[in-house]
């Protein structure tokens, strides 16, 4: 072997080793990066003729394991709306409240009902007449209240879709021109490595919002699609888009068309349900509670806000009134319209013939609503009839459980709880599975241990490196001496 040879073999070793040096140290600074791929440098001999002529960097690999890689992904969906879920069944029990809850549609009730037993003991007690009306008027305001948080609840469900929308389309976007840069860069024998790690976490951000496979193209290059079955990125990535609205009231959904849906590239995603084949992430985790959920929990109150006007407007529990006349209970100063029932547990209030703020008297809450002159002070008979109603036993639609006032208002309150309850289970199962996944994940990712070690080899291959260029030059310094 000549000294050039030698000196060459050298450099090469010693440049070799800078990279692997290099390489090891960027595993070790990123351990703990989300969406970095360990690298590893691999190398050959270089053979010129038929003489060693030391040894290249062939390529940095970049490893992932694409199978626990694409179901983390699918659970990175699944986990995401999960907890969109629970945050907002979380919340909406909480504006509810529970049955022991003081500031809950049953303890309101139940208040009411109290105020009554006690006017009925001494029904000419105007203090006890003042009480019937506070209690009355604290339940239409707690149906008022909750019907303003849960489509507050909505509408937040709608920007949520606007947000996740703006950022589906911002990632494809990105994921399109790493594609196009993975593309040059590798074309021109440059490690694209980093460019890699960017995209995956762009790829990862897309997961979060719907679920998402990811197809190996050529060259580098990624296509994108929905499992089941929507193109997101081929190439070109699609644009979605939705139009949030502004205000959402009880009566307006997206069947009725006064709510928006997804548009694919302009056009409207699904006529039915407004997401398409897009569910599964966050997204449609939104969609379910501005569409599905919190649309049904309304419902249940209105149902709730007719059952108790029209307990009160019946002519049998109070005999002043006659058909089409307005109760204890109206609909915002009207008599109860079936034909007008959404929103109404929004617009529930205590007949102003009753209310002293608004010219009313309180003895009509002894006499009958629409009773013209003041009878006995200590005739209790229309008290002990507002409670009866209260009691009696309704179905609130023909074929439906027949239930109490207060039996209807806990068993809403009872469902509200086992909703929120069987979805908190259901995040805990797909938290598990998540963290599973995550972990086997990190388990192929740097292992600092052995990047340490590979290190310790790498400084004495070049330490070795170096002395044979160190031997070579005394070499070639004692030639040129002779």
């Amino acid at each position: 072997m000549s000294l050039t040879s030698a000196l060459n073999n050298a450099i090469s070793g010693l440049t070799s080793t800078s990279r692997m040096a290099e390489v090891i140290s960027s595993n070790l600074s990123n351990a703990l990066t989300d969406g970095y791929g360990k690298r590893a440098v691999e190398l050959s001999s270089v053979q010129v003729g038929n003489v060693g002529g030391g040894v290249q960097v062939v390529s940095i690999n970049r490893f992932v394991d694409a199978g626990i890689l694409a179901d983390r992904r699918l659970a990175d969906a699944a986990l995401s709306g999960q907890q969109d879920t629970v945050n907002t069944l979380t919340r909406l029990e909480q504006s509810i409240g529970g049955i022991g809850d003081a500031h809950g549609l049953s303890a309101k009730l139940a208040t009411f009902e109290n105020a009554l037993i006690s006017a009925a003991t001494d029904p000419a007690s105007e203090t006890r007449l003042t009480a019937v009306f506070s209690g009355l008027e604290g339940v239409t305001e707690t149906l008022q209240s909750n019907t303003r948080d849960v489509q507050a609840l909505r509408q937040e469900a709608d920007q949520a879709i606007a947000n996740d929308v703006q950022n589906l389309n911002m990632a494809l976007k990105q994921v399109e021109n790493l594609n196009k840069d993975i593309l040059r860069m590798q074309g021109s024998g440059n490690d694209v490595s980093a460019l890699l790690d960017a995209r995956q976490t762009a790829v990862d951000e897309i997961s979060a919002i719907v679920p998402v496979r990811q197809i190996d193209r050529e060259n580098g290059t990624i296509g994108l699609m929905t499992t089941t079955g929507t193109t997101l990125l081929d190439g070109q990535a699609v644009e979605f888009g939705f139009s949030a609205t502004p205000t959402i009231t009880a009566d307006m959904t997206f069947s009725s068309g006064a709510l928006g849906g997804i548009m694919l590239n302009g056009a409207p995603i699904d006529s039915d349900s407004g997401i398409g084949r897009l569910d599964g992430g966050s997204l449609g985790a939104a969609f379910t509670m501005r569409d599905d959920t919190l649309v049904a929990v309304q419902q249940s109150l209105d149902e709730i806000a007719v059952d108790l006007i029209a307990r009160f407007e019946d002519s049998s529990t109070d005999p002043t009134l006659t058909a089409g006349d307005m109760g204890l209970l109206t609909d915002e100063g009207r008599a109860l319209d079936l034909g007008d029932i959404p929103g109404l547990a929004g617009r529930i209030s205590v007949n102003a013939l009753v209310d002293p703020n608004k010219g009313g008297d309180l003895r009509l809450l002894r006499d009958g609503i629409n009773s013209v002159t003041a009878g006995p002070s200590g005739n209790a008979a229309q008290l002990n009839s507002w409670l009866d109603a209260l009691d009696i036993a309704r179905a609130d639609a023909p074929g439906g459980v027949s239930l109490s006032a207060i039996g209807r208002v806990a068993n809403f309150t009872d469902e509200v709880g086992s909703v929120r309850l069987n979805a908190e289970e259901q995040l805990s199962f797909t938290a598990a599975r998540w963290d599973t996944l995550r972990e086997a994940e990190l388990a192929n990712g740097v292992d600092t241990d052995i990047e340490l070690q590979t290190l310790m080899r790498v400084e004495q291959a070049y330490a070795a490196n170096a002395k044979v260029l160190e031997a070579a030059d005394f070499m070639m310094q004692r030639l040129m001496e002779i």
